[in-house]
């Protein structure tokens, strides 16, 4: 009882949460449906909030159907993470002393209520390179599914 309690009060808080936008890019139809919109892979992009001259594009399959165009389809935790250095990189103190664990920096809700995907930041301060990685979780259980992109802190224009 006490598991299904923590697992509707983590869902409610999942669905509750502000959550950073991604701007849609495209799409592609992968398998037809009758009813409802197609299954898809999109793609979406959206900037690190604490480091704005980064950009990820991610790629992850969409549900369609009646379920999907209602809301309520499961989808797989397929996806791509492909980040980028858009302009000058300063990074903020606290990402330089670095969290093992990562900074989560994008957050999905790929179900209705218990699935999502998270983008996690790493600070590789021997490479000094930023590391962000893609994977799927559910309340219970993650998937072994994930994608990484690694961003080298390079020199931007004129100084």
């Amino acid at each position: 009882m006490r598991r299904l309690a923590l697992a509707l009060a983590l869902a409610l808080a999942t669905l509750l949460a502000p959550a950073l936008q991604a701007d849609e890019v495209g799409s592609v139809s992968t398998r037809f449906k009758w009813f409802g919109p197609n299954d898809k892979i999109v793609v979406e992009a959206f900037e690190d909030p604490e480091i704005p001259s980064i950009a990820c594009y991610l790629s992850r399959a969409k549900t369609g159907g009646v379920s999907g165009a209602v809301g309520v389809a499961e989808d797989t935790s397929d996806a791509s993470i492909d980040c980028r250095q858009i302009g000058p990189i300063d990074l903020p103190e606290e990402i330089l002393r670095g969290d093992q664990d990562g900074e989560e920096v994008f957050k999905k809700r790929t179900s209705l209520v218990f699935k999502s995907m998270q983008v996690v930041r790493f600070y590789d301060p021997k490479r000094n390179v930023l590391v962000y990685l893609t994977y799927s979780d559910r309340v219970m259980e993650g998937s072994p599914k994930n994608s990484i992109s690694v961003v080298p802190i390079l020199p931007w224009g004129k100084r």
